[in-house]
């Protein structure tokens, strides 16, 4: 049975427990504070996957960019993220809450980390072992 629209489905590559913040992120969207923190948590769970798990996030993100494991430009994004979900977490007065652009901003930010740290690779990995595949004559 066919639903419309058609809901979106992450892919299974990006492991646990960051699928089911960025899932949370995306089912949020209509409370931006809820989206904004949960897909904070999901770039904090994606660094955290990729082994870098000392000290804050915001050093976590420093080391991203220093070991070339992100851009500096993901890393200058990936950091406004965290300062735009530590705003309402901290519930600072003196800064407006996240407005749904905003969050819709900071969810495909997360969105495409996630692509970028699991799911590409996985595509290549499959690729690579379906032409390896398609070579030797096995199908």
């Amino acid at each position: 049975m066919d639903w419309f629209p058609r809901g979106v489905v992450l892919d299974p590559s990006i492991p646990e427990p960051a699928l089911s913040y960025l899932t949370q992120a995306r089912e949020t969207l209509h409370a931006p504070v809820a989206a904004t923190m949960c897909a904070a948590s999901a770039v904090d769970s994606f660094l955290k996957a990729k082994g870098l798990t000392d000290g804050k996030l915001y050093e976590r993100i420093r080391k991203a960019r220093e070991n070339g494991t992100i851009t500096p430009e993901m890393a200058t994004w990936a950091t406004q993220v965290r300062l735009d979900a530590n705003e309402p977490r901290h519930a600072d007065e003196r800064k407006p809450l996240p407005t749904p652009e905003e969050a819709r901003r900071t969810v495909q930010f997360a969105e495409a980390l996630a692509e970028f740290f699991f799911v590409v690779p996985s595509r290549v990995s499959r690729g690579v072992a379906d032409s390896k595949q398609a070579a030797t004559g096995q199908a």
